[in-house]
């Protein structure tokens, strides 16, 4: 390679390997064989290694299956062929993707799982939210009050539900107990298998409406760790200027407070919403996708190992990550607007 000319531009043959490889950084394009690092190149080079873990973990549990998903969503194959399949034998179709699209059951899971992510998200943030303005001013015992709040969100999803079974069971929960000897219920409620209700001229999904509480109830403290550290970093001048003008505090929070929260629960609700759209645990252990609580996340995990469909399966997680997708899109496009 020829030395650089004495105005210290790269000598021609440098200027073209530079062009032919303009993802590399310059310092490494310019180093000669042999010659060690600078500063700079070794700073590159280490931040590459570090990084490169990370990666490769990105992409052994993320990007392949991914790719794995979208491959047997187009393949007419079941569960029990995959031990035995070639390459030369793969046989691609749409028809999973046309099942799925047109199946009232895929439509009806969106539906549920549309109400029930954003009953929770929803419900989550606007807990999370009073919670926080509850716990706000100090008083006696504070400390030990919010940290009973976070209960909810460190315990096991598994024990959690068995505490609402146990709680919500026809035959010895407390709660049946209760309505029947003290509400004057005629009879128990299958809480967690009753579809729906009627109360007055309504009707009312019991089961979806319990799952979505109990979302609520284990998720509201995250809501309420986030709000609370922008409340303890939002200024008072502006409140205490308001109440010397006579402001009451409804106006105060409406006016000052809550555009400073603003930011921060929009960003929960979103996290809140993609979480529970694709959330599987907490319904498949409460309800096992019974009494109307079948979203897509169980209905993939019934087409996977019930039918052993695994076509139908990856075709379903596919369009639960378009629709994830479309989210996303609207939340930047949203961020995007604020900005400019």
């Amino acid at each position: 390679m020829s030395a650089p000319t004495r105005t210290g531009r790269p000598a021609p043959r440098q200027r073209e390997v530079i062009r032919s490889d303009p993802g590399r950084p310059r310092s490494l394009l310019l180093r000669r064989p042999g010659a060690p690092l600078t500063a700079s190149q070794r700073e590159d080079l280490h931040g590459r290694v570090l990084v490169s873990p990370t990666v490769i973990v990105v992409l052994a549990f993320a990007v392949l299956p991914f790719c794995a998903v979208a491959l047997f969503a187009f393949l007419d194959v079941r569960l029990v062929d995959i031990p035995r399949l070639y390459i030369d034998e793969l046989t691609f179709t749409t028809a999973n993707m046309t099942a799925v699209w047109t199946s009232e059951r895929f439509w009806s899971a969106a539906l549920t799982t549309a109400i029930y992510a954003v009953s929770a998200a929803v419900g989550a943030v606007a807990v999370g939210l009073a919670v926080a303005l509850a716990l706000r001013a100090p008083f006696r015992g504070r400390a030990v009050i919010r940290a009973l709040v976070l209960t909810p969100y460190i315990l096991p999803v598994v024990a959690a539900t068995t505490i609402w079974k146990t709680l919500l069971h026809p035959t010895y929960g407390p709660v049946n107990a209760f309505g029947v000897q003290w509400l004057g219920w005629d009879e128990p409620i299958a809480f967690l298998t009753t579809s729906s209700a009627d109360v007055g001229p309504f009707s009312v999904p019991v089961a979806l409406m319990c799952v979505i509480a109990f979302e609520i109830w284990k998720t509201f403290p995250l809501a309420f760790l986030f709000i609370t550290a922008r409340l303890q970093v939002a200024p008072k001048d502006l409140e205490e200027a308001a109440a010397i003008d006579g402001a009451g505090k409804t106006r105060t929070f409406i006016h000052i407070v809550l555009p400073q929260l603003i930011g921060v629960m929009a960003l929960l609700a979103v996290l809140r919403l993609l979480w529970s759209f694709q959330n599987f645990n907490d319904i498949y252990l409460l309800t096992g996708g019974a009494g109307g609580t079948e979203v897509l996340a169980v209905r993939v995990y019934s087409e996977l190992i019930v039918r052993a469909d695994i076509g139908s399966a990856s075709a379903t997680g596919l369009l639960m990550t378009g629709m994830l997708l479309v989210v996303v899109a609207v939340y930047a496009w949203m961020l995007r607007r604020e900005r400019v």
